[in-house]
């Protein structure tokens, strides 16, 4: 179901019809549980409803302080003329700041945070398998690494969980903010579903932060103008400082735009499967109940009728006035409604971030006759990774 009249029925206006976990969902429930990923109805909305007030804007602010810190330990070792693998870089740096940002974890402590962070790594790489090898069970199948490796992902996450009930003390990241939290009634996560929901915000978080850093800086390098204009604000706002948490919430719009830009062309979560609960009818076509059912923000954010000359990077289409003006479900790269990626403002913040300290040292260019090729599972991102050279940041 492709336009946004298709998305906002699927997603906003009749999206109780629409089961996430029985559209194709439910196979990521062996790595990440029953977090919000993969349940629906009832238990979907109290779990969101209790984990809304830790993504609230002043509650990710001080993890900005995180980002720009990792983001800058990242940095300094690169030089002008390097050639760096971007994509492979912000992984790793998206990894380190999950770590510290989500789980409170030292991504240097070879017990706990590096640990953790190879052992997440291993098992999602079982879904970036073909789907023949996903089906193998037996003696060194990809299944029998992810199980492997989600054992010890687990105990090292449960005794992070054990430690902070028994400290009660406030340390500022994720974890501790879905530990507190509670819902009207008093009740708040147990154990299991803490665990379900981090690595739910790992999955969710990982792969589309690092995928849109990449994109984001793949485009700008092709598009001079733009990113000049990204450099003038840069000077003004920040005048070579880092960036403050109010500054990459909403202080940098031709960021903000580019970003935009960025995501409808490349949406990480580029598909959504579900599958129908009870028969309906639209665009004159008659779907069954049970039926397999999937909008693409990939297709819709590519319909010219939608947006002009929609193969082209235009970060201007996404001014205050003309996004305002954008139909209903025209522009879904985080979904809508009450599937609302709910990490969206901390995705934002951390490629924001991320993308304001490499762009104020340097000039991504793209290598002599580089050809771009998208994969697409798990989530969209470069084949192969995303070759650039490091030039001479240029003065505005």
């Amino acid at each position: 179901m492709l336009g946004p009249a298709a998305n906002h029925y699927v997603l906003v206006s009749r999206a109780s019809n629409f089961h996430w976990r029985e559209g194709d969902f439910g196979q990521l429930t062996p790595l990440l549980g029953d977090g919000l990923l993969t349940i629906d109805g009832d238990y979907h909305r109290r779990a969101r409803r209790i984990m809304l007030p830790a993504f609230h804007h002043e509650s990710i602010a001080g993890a900005v302080d995180t980002m720009v810190d990792e983001a800058r330990r990242a940095l300094d070792p690169w030089r002008a003329q390097q050639s760096v693998d971007t994509y492979h870089w912000a992984r790793e740096l998206a990894m380190r700041i999950a770590m510290r940002a989500l789980l409170g974890l030292d991504p240097d402590d070879r017990d706990s945070g590096a640990r953790a962070a190879y052992h997440f790594e291993r098992a999602l790489s079982f879904y970036g398998t073909g789907p023949f090898a996903r089906m193998h069970r037996g003696p060194g199948s990809a299944w029998r690494r992810m199980k492997a490796s989600r054992r010890v992902l687990d105990e090292i996450v449960y005794a992070e969980i054990r430690r902070r009930r028994a400290r009660e003390a406030d340390a500022g990241d994720i974890l501790w903010l879905l530990l507190a939290a509670r819902d009207e009634d008093g009740s708040g996560f147990s154990d299991e579903e803490i665990r379900d929901q981090l690595m739910t915000l790992m999955f969710a978080g990982h792969d589309t932060s690092t995928s849109t850093i990449s994109f984001l800086l793949y485009e700008l390098a092709r598009d001079p103008e733009s990113l000049r204009r990204v450099w003038d604000e840069q000077d003004r706002v920040l005048g070579g400082r880092a960036p403050s948490a109010a500054e990459v919430a909403g202080g940098l719009p031709e960021l903000d735009m580019a970003l935009d830009e960025t995501l409808r062309l490349y949406p990480p979560a580029w598909i959504g499967p579900r599958r129908a609960v009870e028969a309906f009818e639209f665009g004159g076509q008659h779907v069954p109940a049970g039926a397999y059912v999937a909008y693409c923000s990939w297709a819709s954010h590519r319909l010219p009728d939608v947006f002009e000359d929609p193969e082209s990077f235009v970060p201007e289409r996404f001014s205050p006035d003309r996004k305002a003006a954008l139909p209903k479900g025209a522009y879904v790269p985080f979904g809508a409604g009450s599937r609302t990626c709910i990490g969206m403002r901390f995705g934002q913040l951390e490629i924001k971030a991320v993308a304001t300290m490499l762009l104020q040292r340097f000039r991504p260019e793209l290598p002599a006759g580089h050809s771009l090729h998208v994969r697409q599972m798990p989530t969209l991102s470069p084949d192969g990774g995303l070759p650039m050279v490091l030039r001479e940041r240029e003065a505005s």
